[in-house]
């Protein structure tokens, strides 16, 4: 690179101005100003400086500026509590609060009673009354399930297949559908009369596991698996799906619920029964069993 030429215009102005500048805080007698008030800063600043390493050489922390005193103010204290200090005799809202025993004062106290007839009298009479609130509760819940059912019944038989009725206190949760509905079978004690005890006949309930695995409502059990619900009822050996691939007693037959097919990593199927009837397979379970051979062989 060449080197470089004289100065531009911008830097000769720049100049004179600086130089005009100068020439004029010397004339107003800033400049000397200027030095005086710098002189003072650095004097000052070395004072602090020195000050700082004479206390930390003497082991003591310099003297902080004192905080303003406080205003006390009166205690301020809720209306009910002046009320209260008004009202007690003098010495007795003073002072916290102790137990009779410190104070000196005396106390009677009721004795326990004895083993023997009392105390076999209150035990009598403490389950005496146990026994009435549980039958008072079993009538309040008698009352309550029957005037349920009584409105619900007008439409409970509406749907044989899956029920049209939602109860979740009566109604048993379907494994596939997941519906906690009653039930639409004629002379199901549990669904149309509100006993909780009973079993409900509309229902599936697997043989080996009893597990929800097994409970599966009239529909999803013939759509899904084309079983039928009274021919499964009269069949006390009936297994699950689950039980059924357990046990190995059906290859390829596993339950087709959403949830059990996604721990398999398989899809749902969904809505797959019209596909499978147009395909010429009974249920769901059918189609996917065939489809299950096919991968596997």
């Amino acid at each position: 690179m060449g080197s470089l030429g004289g100065k531009s215009d911008y830097e000769s102005v720049r100049d004179a101005r600086i130089s005009e500048n100068l020439a004029r805080m010397e004339m107003l007698g800033l400049r000397r100003c200027a030095g005086e008030f710098s002189a003072i800063a650095s004097a000052s600043a070395s004072a602090s400086a020195a000050a700082s390493r004479r206390a930390g050489i003497g082991g003591t922390t310099p003297r902080r500026n004192p905080k303003p005193p406080r205003v006390l103010t009166p205690l301020r204290r809720s209306g009910r509590l002046v009320a209260i200090a008004a009202a007690a005799p003098a010495g007795s809202a003073s002072g916290p609060r102790r137990s009779a025993r410190l104070n000196g004062q005396t106390t009677e106290h009721k004795a326990l009673p004895l083993k023997g007839s009392l105390s076999k009298f209150a035990a009598e009479e403490a389950e005496e009354e146990e026994e009435e609130e549980e039958q008072e509760e079993k009538k309040a819940m008698v009352v309550i399930d029957k005037e349920r059912v009584r409105i619900l019944q007008e439409r409970r038989c509406d749907s044989k297949g899956r029920g049209a009725v939602y109860d979740p206190v009566l109604g048993i949760c379907c494994h596939f559908c997941r519906q906690k509905k009653l039930c639409g079978e004629e002379g199901c004690k549990r669904c149309g009369e509100g006993d909780l005890n009973q079993p409900c006949i509309g229902k599936t309930d697997c043989s080996s596991c009893h597990s929800s695995y097994g409970i599966l409502c009239r529909a999803c059990l013939k759509v899904r698996y084309g079983e039928d619900m009274d021919e499964v009822r009269k069949n006390k050996n009936w297994m699950c799906p689950h039980c059924i691939e357990e046990k190995g007693t059906k290859k390829f037959w596993i339950c087709n619920s959403s949830i059990c097919l996604k721990k398999r990593k398989l899809s749902p199927t969904g809505i797959a029964i019209y596909d499978a009837r147009e395909q010429g397979y009974e249920s769901v379970a059918h189609l996917l069993m065939d489809k299950l051979k096919c991968r596997a062989f």
